[in-house]
Formats: structure tokens, C-alpha cells, sequence
């Protein structure tokens, strides 16, 4: 097996009981623990509470400032008033990734109908690719499980890489 190349990557929960400290944060753990298989190399792993601005402020921070290859999003993709990562992350992205989403939702239904309620998505800034994930750990591990071997040849294009 090939070895998988080190990338940095970072960690937003958005959760305003865990940015309380209400509750834990185990779906952000579970995140990093994956990718680092893959060889990521974790830059930054916080929570902010389910706040627009307050999640646009990190993204943009982990693309512009830390320059990480990926950005892992957790929560706020479900439909309350307050579940606005979607829309944080469609303010700071330049282009969509359709397909990661698509994918995330196909493999979900496979274990449960509520997988289309997801309403993550996926897209890149600069030369970062930021990926919304659901905010319980079982579906986090299987939303990973779906794409996680896709993300070292998606940094590989990103970076000007073949197809």
C-alpha cells in the first residue's frame, strides 16, 4: 500500500451545548481521530456556538491564516433554526464539491432513511477543502467511512495533481 502523504487539517464543532460545556464533544474527537489515519496532521480543533458569523470567522481562519489542507465542520446541518453551518459554509467557499455530500447521504440511507435530512455540504477556498459533517458520532463515522480514502487525491487535484 501506498503511503499516504501528511496534510494539515482542522476541526470546527459547531454546538452551542458544547460550546457551553454542556456536553462533550465527541463527534470533533471521533473527526480527528479518523483523519489522522489518512494522515492528517491536526492543526486546530474547536467549538463555537451555532452562530453564523462566529462560524465564518473560524473557517476563514483555518483557510486563510493556518492554511490547512482540509476543514472538518461538525453540526449544525440539520434543520433548526439555529443549524446554519451550511449556510457559513456556502459565505466562505468559492467553489461547491457536490459530490461529497452526495455521497455522504447515498451511504447514510444504506443504514438509515433520515441520512437525506443532512443538509451538509462541501467546497473550496483557496487551496482548502472544507467538509460539513453531521453532529452525532454515528453518523459522523459514517459519513467518514464514505469519503475519508477520497480525501488525499482530492488535496493531490487540489494541489494540481492528475485526475
Amino acid at each position: 500500500m501506498e503511503k499516504t502523504k501528511s496534510f494539515k487539517f482542522a476541526v470546527l464543532t459547531a454546538s452551542d451545548r458544547c460550546s457551553r460545556g454542556e456536553a462533550e464533544d465527541a463527534s470533533g474527537k471521533l473527526v480527528d481521530e479518523m483523519v489522522k489515519t489518512i494522515g492528517g496532521v491536526l492543526a486546530a480543533r474547536e467549538i463555537v456556538p451555532d452562530e453564523l458569523p462566529a462560524i465564518k470567522e473560524k473557517l476563514m481562519h483555518y483557510c486563510e491564516t493556518l492554511k490547512v489542507g482540509v476543514v472538518f465542520t461538525t453540526g449544525g446541518t440539520g434543520f433548526s433554526g439555529r443549524d446554519v453551518t451550511p449556510e457559513a459554509t456556502d459565505a466562505v467557499i468559492e467553489r461547491a464539491i457536490p459530490g461529497f455530500g452526495e455521497l455522504m447521504r447515498a451511504e447514510g440511507l444504506k443504514q438509515t432513511r433520515k441520512a437525506m435530512l443532512s443538509r451538509g455540504i462541501s467546497g473550496i477556498r483557496g487551496n482548502t477543502i472544507i467538509i460539513n459533517l453531521p453532529g452525532s458520532p454515528k453518523a459522523v463515522k459514517e459519513s467518514l467511512d464514505a469519503i475519508l480514502d477520497l480525501i488525499p487525491h482530492s488535496l493531490e487535484m487540489l494541489a494540481g495533481g492528475g485526475h
